[in-house]
């Protein structure tokens, strides 16, 4: 475990050291602020690079980090279809459940709340009104996300490398299921820099929105884990977690006109959104999805001996 405690410095405090001058500064309001959120994410993946490199020094670099091999193309190609769908699927499910639920102000007919939002940013830069119905904008968001996830993709495996392509490995000795709950944990704890700033959960003290920000990632990283562990590589769950990203943005599309949202009760930031996914993981569980067997299956003999990652152990 030295060199899990290593990683976690680093990608601690490397995180804690970027986001220094939104605490001395104008916080979430920073000009800077996406520059440095962007540098953020790259903190996992620089520690994963280093541990790699300079402490464990195994013969497969790219095995360790999870970047190869990718196993046969039709299965590859399929999860990374998987990648895209359902995260994507998580986050709007959850809309309409918060909205059962009473949580989640909804307008899913007439999209008040993304007209209003559009409507003050075309007069913010001077542009005529849309020359088309609301819903055609919102229709294009869906082919948005498509692009974005794949324009997230780098970005996303800042964070990846780090928390999926090397460290779910190095957890696997404490068992599966243990070990995506631990990298949960630490992957939302990772957030506090900004959570605590008020990102994700503005209407939250920072402790909640710490704690919110863990019970999200352990349940969405579990699904990223999934896609880990089932396809033998990085690439999925860093797809996935570029789709979840670009897909975040739907609460604001399907909101009520001058409605506020509590993401610590709605959307997949809050508990409401968070009841599908727990199911999806439950029956993950249940039926063995979570075992790594397959992606061992795909590695030559040898592989294991030659890095020593618990992926490829049979």
């Amino acid at each position: 475990m030295r060199n899990v405690l290593i990683f976690l410095t680093l990608a601690f405090g490397l995180s804690w050291l970027v986001a220094l001058p939104l605490r001395f500064g104008d916080g979430l309001a920073s000009p800077f602020f996406g520059l440095i959120a962007l540098l953020m994410m790259a903190t996992p993946a620089i520690a994963a690079l280093v541990v790699v490199f300079f402490v464990e020094k195994p013969a497969r670099r790219a095995h360790a980090l999870g970047l190869w091999p990718i196993g046969r193309p039709g299965r590859f190609l399929g999860y990374l279809a998987l990648a895209i769908v359902v995260p994507v699927a998580l986050i709007l499910v959850a809309l309409p459940i918060g909205a059962l639920l009473g949580v989640y102000p909804a307008d899913f007919v007439g999209f008040s709340g993304f007209q209003a939002v559009t409507d003050a940013q075309l007069e913010a830069t001077g542009a005529p009104a849309l020359p088309f119905p609301i819903g055609v904008l919102v229709a294009l968001q869906f082919v948005n996300v498509l692009i974005g996830a794949f324009l997230n993709l780098i970005p996303a495996m800042g964070e990846e490398l780090g928390w999926r392509g090397w460290l779910l490995p190095k957890l696997l000795p404490l068992g599966v299921l243990p070990a995506i709950l631990l990298s949960g944990v630490i992957w939302g704890l990772w957030h506090a820099p900004l959570v605590l700033l008020g990102y994700n959960y503005p209407l939250a003290p920072g402790w909640l929105g710490v704690v919110m920000m863990c019970g999200m990632c352990i349940l969405i990283g579990a699904v990223f884990s999934w896609l880990r562990l089932r396809s033998g590589s990085v690439w999925a769950p860093a797809l996935a977690h570029g789709a979840f990203n670009a897909a975040a943005g739907f609460s604001i599309v399907f909101v009520a006109a001058g409605e506020v949202i509590d993401t610590t009760q709605a959307t997949v930031l809050g508990w409401s959104g968070w009841i599908v996914p727990l199911v999806l993981v439950v029956v993950l569980a249940l039926t063995g999805k979570f075992s790594p067997r397959e992606a061992a299956e795909r590695v030559e003999p040898g592989a294991a001996e030659a890095d020593g990652s618990p992926l490829t152990r049979r």
